[in-house]
């Protein structure tokens, strides 16, 4: 991950990375359920651990933007926040329930 200062980024923009990353960890995370079903498991699990790198990004940054408010640092709170936030915690969710379903297909050798 680029080292991303925030600082030198609107709050605006901010977001907008949130989105980013959480977006592509979604797209991955919907296309390693796919690949899995076109009999390709490895590139599925493949596809896991590319949206997990793109979900650490995604913490990071948001992690900094708790930082920046814990540290007395207003942070702009926008329907765009909460558009990424919500992007966040539902990519977290689907990434999961996806693991579980893979790991359940394989078990049961579907």
């Amino acid at each position: 991950m680029e080292n991303i200062n925030l600082d030198e980024l609107t709050a605006e923009q901010t977001n907008f990375m949130l989105i980013l990353h959480s977006g592509n960890a979604r797209s991955n995370v919907i296309q390693a359920l796919r690949e899995y079903r076109a009999g390709n498991p490895e590139e599925a699990d493949n596809l896991l651990e590319q949206a997990e790198e793109e979900l650490k990004v995604a913490h990071k940054i948001h992690f900094k933007m708790v930082q920046q408010e814990a540290s007395g640092e207003k942070v702009e709170f926008a329907l765009l926040l909460m558009h990424a936030e919500d992007h966040l915690m539902s990519t977290l969710s689907m990434k999961e329930l996806v693991r579980e379903l893979l790991d359940l297909f394989k078990e049961k050798n579907l």
